[in-house]
Formats: C-alpha cells, structure tokens, sequence
C-alpha cells in the first residue's frame, strides 16, 4: 500500500521530546516524509512565536496549523498565511460570563503576533521568561480579535475545567486543553486542529483515507478522529489513548519516528 499523502502530527507531548528538541531519528523521519512527496504538516496548540525552534531544526519544512486550529503558518516564509479569531463581541461575552461564575480564573490572549494576559495568570512552557507579552487589564485584553484565549485556574483539574467552561460558553467557542495544568485553551466556534487539517487537505485534493495523524492530549481529538489513520504516544492522555487506531511509543522514545520510518522505508 502507497503511505499517506499527509502526516499531521502535534509536536509537545508528541513528536518532540519533553525538553521542547527535536530528536535526529525524527527529524531524518521528517525529512522522508517530505523526500517521498508526502506533505508534513505541524498541527500544534503553540503560538506561531514558539515554532522557530522547531522550523530550525527540520529545515524549514513543512507547513504549521498554530493555535489549535485558528493560525495556518508557513514555516519557511514565518509568516501566517490565513487566521481565524475569535471577535470581540464573543471574546468579550465569553470572559464576563466565565469570570462572573469563576471568579478564580485569570486570562490571557493569543494574537497573530504576540500576546496579552492579566497579571494572576500564571505563565508557563516558552513564555515564562517571556518580554513580548503585555501584562494588561481586562479592556485591552478583550479590545481586538485573537486566535486563542486562555483561562487559567490555580487549584482545578483541566478535564473538570474543561465541563464548566463547555456549560457556560461552550455555544460561543470551541474548548479544550492540552498543557496538563488548569489551563483551558479557547478557539473561534468550529474551529479546531481538524477543520484546519481538513481544509489544507481539501485544498490538495488528499481525503481523509490518505491522512495520519499523531497526538497526545485532548485539544488532538478532533484531528484523530478526522483522519484515515490515527495514532497516540504511549505518554498520551486516556482519553486520546482511547480513540485512536493505533498506539506508538512515547515521545521520548521516538514513537512517532518509529511509525514514519516503516510507512516511508522507500524513501531515504
């Protein structure tokens, strides 16, 4: 059988190793993914700011969904190349209602460059040592579209979180979370890693049946259910490890690596 057209995959928790590298195996895997005329795609819950690392160290190749679905990126222009935000109107109902029943909650936002949060949220992963990022009130942050907002609550469970933020304002933003702390993750109504996936694929004429995809928290359900064939590192959630087809070693091990090597023996 011909492997896939597409290899989607997420890259924290998935394809990278816990430390935020890219290992050699997988990005000499990478590299025959896009030798065999397959398209590589990133399909990542990361802001396009954290993806220079990762553009460095395969080459520039390929193509990033950013910001689970809102920003499709390409990585070797570093440029965005189409968005969709959340509008004003929306943002701002979704932060009154959900600060009006968690008074707890602190927030920030995603644009398509940069980003906002209030000063209780607490910020973490490449952005802890962060300059770019305002700290700012709670007008400035709801004053523009963005990509993503963030809801972050010091003491909850995310998948606990997750069923109130879904009960208030589930009608008005599509939510989810994937950083394993009480953080949850908010895109534009119907927008998720596999309506971005679904519409690149579209655009190349490659249906599901010729799309793999690989993950590991909650925010990849979406795209693994969407694609053809479907696998989750060994490390993933439950609820991911309960979906998908197939399951690899972790990412520390180079699970995804692992499956790239087989599909894409022919092309070294």
């Amino acid at each position: 059988m011909a492997p896939p057209r597409i290899v989607a995959t997420d890259l924290d928790g998935t394809a990278l190793r816990s430390d935020g590298s890219v290992s050699a195996r997988t990005a000499a895997a990478f590299a025959r993914v896009e030798h065999a005329g397959a398209l590589l795609v990133f399909v990542t819950g990361r802001p396009p700011r954290w993806m220079k690392a990762v553009a460095d160290a395969v080459r520039h190749r390929g193509v990033a969904i950013c910001a689970n679905g809102a920003l499709l990126y390409d990585l070797r222009a570093e440029v965005v190349i189409e968005s969709h935000l959340i509008e004003v109107d929306v943002l701002r109902e979704v932060v009154e209602s959900l600060r009006r029943h968690v008074p707890e909650l602190a927030f920030s936002v995603e644009y398509e460059g940069g980003f906002a949060h209030e000063s209780g949220f607490a910020l973490d992963g490449l952005d802890r040592n962060a300059v770019a990022g305002l700290r700012v009130g709670k007008t400035t942050l709801t004053s523009r579209p963005c990509a993503k907002l963030l809801a972050f609550h010091p003491r909850m469970d995310a998948d606990a979180l997750q069923a109130i933020v879904d009960e208030l304002v589930g009608h008005l933003v599509h939510a989810t979370h994937s950083s394993g702390r009480g953080l949850i993750e908010m895109s534009a109504q119907g927008v998720t890693k596999a309506s971005a996936l679904a519409a690149l694929a579209r655009a190349n004429q490659i249906p599901p049946d010729d799309v793999i995809a690989f993950g590991d928290m909650p925010n990849d359900l979406p795209m693994l259910a969407w694609a053809g064939t479907s696998y989750a590192v060994a490390n993933a959630h439950p609820r991911v490890l309960a979906a998908v087809d197939h399951v690899t070693t972790a990412n520390n091990d180079d699970g995804v690596a692992r499956v790239l090597e087989r599909l894409y023996a022919a092309a070294s």
